[in-house]
């Protein structure tokens, strides 16, 4: 029978453990300080006393560098960084606190310091280093017990027993650290795993999506097309209507911009090279090239990191708004302007015409398309590609933006803003 791990379940026992971990390590810091008091406590009440002069001075300046010592190893235990050199100073300084201690005050504390360096050693030296801190210390502790105060042979042997448990102590929370970080590590390692598995799986949804797309709402709209393109023709053969004929080529432009939508859907679902911002100057470039008129870009603003929606409008609009200005108006110039502003991006097509009078010449090459008059602001009127004002607040309002279009005094203006981020 065998089991499944994923890595999900992986990573919440990671997390669970690593909490256990921090728990121990949590209940480190209050341990070594009250470790701290109990020796302070042990000293004040031991024979002799602390003092001003004397061997009571020597008792307090003991206890004081053991206090010194043992506060600045415990807090570089618990991952205060401090320098090698300073870390030696204070060993030397506890070890010798200790060690005077016991040579001076048989039932006193000497030990206590013993131990705090022996478990900091074990977990914050390398290992070979805090094997020789740690015996070093147990030898001069255990020969200042034996040659100096009067101490039972048997307290020295506990004493130096506890020496050895809290180097085994330190030994496993040294153990402990290092598991903490190879399970931290593991654990970053696992979440971009799993991100890349759903980044995976969710190209693999969208490609399939892509082909379905294609397979079906594409092939389906080339026919119609075909269909209608053969009822238009028809329709002309056989001299029916004029208003039946028209109504076929709209259906026809509908059909067509349908397809172009399905295509770009199916473009943005497979992640492909869709146009974006960075195309506006060569969309300006070919602009003029076709028209004869002049095209100037302006960019200004740092750019945003825009999504592959918000690229692909601000491509859509301005190519849509220079194609209305190339079929329904004889301007002097254009000018486009890309500006990347704090909440968002704007994009304006504006052109100029110096020589329009009060009856505007836009227009009248098809009155059925956006003028520059009411109709033109018309969100119902399209253009041969089946587009119009309507078509471009519809991809602003997809993505909390919007579209004005309205005459200028010497011409017309569409403006599109996004906010910043979608896409």
């Amino acid at each position: 029978m065998s089991a499944h791990f994923s890595p999900a379940s992986t990573i919440t026992a990671l997390e669970g453990d690593r909490g256990h971990r921090h728990g121990l390590l949590l209940w480190a810091r209050p341990a070594g300080f009250a470790v701290l008091v109990v020796a302070l406590t042990l000293g004040a009440r031991s024979e002799p006393r602390p003092g001003l002069h004397g061997a009571g001075l020597i008792v307090l300046l003991a206890l004081f560098g053991g206090v010194v010592g043992s506060a600045g190893l415990i807090a570089s235990a618990l991952g205060r960084r401090l320098p090698l050199l300073f870390r030696i100073v204070l060993f030397a300084v506890l070890v010798g606190s200790s060690v005077t201690l016991v040579w001076i005050v048989p039932d006193g504390p000497g030990f206590v310091g013993g131990f705090i360096a022996a478990v900091v050693a074990a977990s914050t030296l390398p290992r070979r280093a805090g094997a020789a801190v740690a015996i070093g210390t147990l030898v001069a502790l255990g020969a200042a017990g034996i040659l100096g105060a009067d101490r039972p042979l048997t307290s020295i042997l506990v004493s130096e027993l506890g020496a050895v448990a809290f180097y085994r102590l330190g030994i496993y929370a040294r153990q402990l650290r290092a598991r903490t970080v190879q399970a931290e590590t593991l654990l970053v390692e696992l979440e971009r795993s799993r991100e890349a598995q759903l980044g995976a799986a969710t190209l693999a949804e969208r490609q399939r999506l892509a082909r379905e797309m294609h397979d079906v709402l594409a092939h389906s709209l080339s026919g119609l097309l075909l269909h209608l393109e053969g009822a238009r023709l028809l329709a002309v053969r056989e001299s029916v209507d004029p208003r039946l004929t028209d109504t076929i080529e709209r259906a026809r432009h509908l059909a067509e911009a349908g397809l172009g939508e399905a295509r770009q859907a199916i473009g943005m679902l497979r992640d492909e090279d869709l146009p974006g911002p960075e195309r506006l100057r060569a969309l300006a470039g070919e602009y003029s090239r076709d028209s004869g008129v002049r095209c100037d870009l302006e960019v200004s603003g740092t750019p945003h990191d825009l999504g592959p929606q918000t690229r692909l409008t601000l491509y859509r609009v301005a190519q849509e708004a220079l194609t209305n200005v190339r079929k329904h108006a004889r301007p002097d110039h254009v000018e486009v302007r890309l500006g990347y502003e704090p909440g968002g991006t704007r994009l304006s097509v504006e052109d100029f015409t110096t020589d329009a009078g009060p009856a505007d010449h836009r227009g009248e090459q098809n009155p059925d398309n956006r003028q520059l008059d009411d109709e033109r602001l018309d969100d119902h009127q399209l253009d041969d590609r089946g587009y119009g004002v309507s078509g471009m607040r519809e991809r602003a309002e997809l993505l909390g933006g919007t579209v004005t279009a309205a005459p200028t005094g010497n011409g017309f203006r569409v403006v599109l803003w996004v906010p910043g981020g979608h896409g």
